[in-house]
């Protein structure tokens, strides 16, 4: 195993959330949601970014993905159209899609969730992107639901939310978020026998 899968293998058992009570930057605005309960996905940023209802770089995205990448897209100055639906969710499995975080909205969520296909956005719309135009850019600097993401940055997103951070800094974090991560249920089950969470912080 290679020590970028072990770090994403490890990144698995960490909840964002732990790492939120480390650092408060990194983490995508709190309306980002995943249409799928109980999901939690890692892995390098492929990044693309969509002007107004352009979906033109969408299917080349695709055609740079390697298996495991989490496709993270930037919808510019749009706030109305679905950029991503069931033809897109079929065509990222094909490619090893991971997941798809995208600061927009979506479109056949039935046939999103029918795949099992984790998808994390602000919502849906029957407003669609068009063919025919010819923008955006792929694996470029982008920035998604105000936080900036580069090609290949590490990508962790569950029911909590989305953090995205480069390799370097979430390599630094994993020590400690893992040990965080193993004290919780020590907590929670000493309050459950009925000491205070005041005896247990040693207030």
């Amino acid at each position: 195993m290679s020590a970028k899968d072990a770090l994403l293998r490890s990144l698995l058992r960490v909840e964002t959330a732990t790492i939120g009570h480390m650092i408060s930057h990194g983490f995508m605005a709190p309306q980002l949601q995943c249409v799928l309960p109980e999901t939690r996905v890692c892995g390098p940023a492929l990044t693309v970014s969509l002007p107004e209802d352009d979906g033109y770089s969408l299917p080349l995205a695709l055609k740079e993905a390697r298996r495991g990448d989490v496709l993270v897209i930037e919808r510019l100055n749009d706030d109305r159209h679905a950029c991503w639906g069931a033809v897109m969710t079929v065509a990222a499995q094909q490619a090893g899609i991971a997941a798809v975080i995208l600061d927009g909205y979506i479109t056949d969520i039935s046939a999103i969730i029918s795949a099992q296909f984790p998808v994390w956005c602000k919502g849906r719309s029957p407003l669609t992107t068009k063919r025919g135009k010819m923008g955006g850019a792929v694996n470029k600097k982008i920035n998604c639901a105000g936080i900036s993401v580069n090609p290949g940055d590490v990508i962790l997103a569950d029911e909590n939310g989305v953090l995205a951070l480069s390799r370097d800094e979430i390599s630094m974090l994993l020590d400690k978020a893992l040990q965080i991560q193993q004290q919780e249920p020590l907590i929670i089950e000493k309050l459950q026998q009925g000491i205070s969470l005041a005896e247990i912080y040693g207030l």
